[in-house]
């Protein structure tokens, strides 16, 4: 008996129904683990959506002179905070191991140290410090394949390098889309490195101590890397009368040594002589070489140390008036005013100037 038309029909639907339902059915459902898998990369990946490189920079470790950096855009009150930390870091690179990071609230501050150069970025809190290195290696090889180190280390004016820029732009883009990064470069290497060397995590109140930053020791920068530190803020350029109070210094030190030798002498042959003559002169040549290393170098209390010094070396001249003539005392107290003076013009360097870039 033959079948009805509409039964043929509803055959012909059943079966383009099924072929839909293949095509769209994506087979048997998948293990639990699997699924979960998929929600926590689905979950990273919209938090990566909302995490971003903010700026980048290039700056010079011994002075804090910045060589190149990226256009900022934003301009909330954070972020202005973090530029101000920014500088400040940039200040305090060379008493720092070679890759640190820095909480600041809602954001973070990377950076890594190579060969006389630091490659510092500001990110928001959430973005992976994995990505935040890795965009700092990658600056790191291109300004060293870029530029060479005389270059860099006899560069006097900021941001004379601002070219770099480009480069700078166009690889923070890449790393503020996650889904470009997948399969162009590989975090494997990265992810060990870090855990094998964790970046050394700066805390505000170091940031913050009126000191500069505390001075490490040895057991805190086991693992970073660091090679050596430089415990002494820069001065100002040396000028030749700074030159010329440094050598008579030395000069006026060297003259105590020997007239303090010369009055052992004496004491030796002569019971009768007074010990405390020996004392001024090594007193005398201890304040002229102190005058020397404050000249040199920046400590704290600095001014008042040299003014001490120099009522020191008062002193000892008034004490050896007898073995002295006028001249002589002259001479001494005279080289030891002219340098106080320069101790006191030599001041610490001050902050680069701000183009707001």
């Amino acid at each position: 008996m033959p079948r009805p038309r509409g039964g043929r029909a509803c055959e012909t639907v059943s079966r383009a129904s099924q072929s839909s339902c293949l095509a769209t059915d994506p087979g048997p459902p998948d293990h639990p683990a699997v699924r979960a898998a998929r929600e926590r990369l689905r979950f990273s990946l919209n938090l990566l959506a909302m995490s971003m490189i903010l700026s980048a920079s290039v700056v010079r470790v011994r002075d804090g002179l910045p060589l190149s950096a990226s256009t900022d855009y934003e301009q909330s009150m954070g972020v202005q905070q973090c530029r101000k930390y920014v500088k400040t870091l940039s200040k305090k690179l060379a008493q720092l191991p070679d890759r640190c990071m820095l909480k600041a609230g809602q954001y973070n501050i990377n950076f890594i140290s190579s060969l006389g150069v630091s490659y510092m970025m500001l990110c928001t809190e959430n973005y992976p410090s994995v990505l935040a290195f890795c965009f700092l290696d990658e600056l790191q090889k291109e300004f060293i394949t870029t530029y060479n180190m005389m270059r860099t280390n006899t560069a006097i004016r900021p941001y004379c390098f601002i070219e770099f820029d480009n480069f700078i732009q166009r690889t923070k883009q890449r790393y503020n889309n996650p889904r470009s990064l997948s399969t162009k470069i590989n975090l494997a290497d990265m992810q060990t490195e870090i855990k094998l060397r964790p970046p050394y995590q700066i805390s505000m109140s170091e940031l913050g101590s009126t000191n500069g930053f505390a001075q490490l020791s040895a057991a805190e920068f086991k693992g970073t890397g660091k090679i050596s530190t430089a415990p002494h803020q820069r001065l100002e350029a040396i000028t030749l009368p700074g030159i010329v109070s440094f050598i008579l210094s030395l000069l006026c030190g060297a003259l105590n040594l020997i007239r303090g030798f010369h009055a052992i002498e004496s004491l030796l042959q002569n019971e009768d002589e007074d010990f405390s003559y020996v004392i001024a002169f090594f007193l005398g040549t201890a304040a002229c070489l102190y005058q020397c290393y404050l000249f040199l170098y920046c400590t704290g209390w600095r001014n008042v140390k040299s003014f001490l010094t120099f009522g020191l070396i008062c002193l000892c001249n008034m004490y050896l008036y007898e073995l002295r003539n006028l001249w002589q005392l002259f001479f001494h107290v005279t080289v030891g005013a002219f340098s106080a003076l320069q101790i006191r013009l030599r001041q610490p360097q001050g902050k680069s100037p701000d183009y707001n870039v």
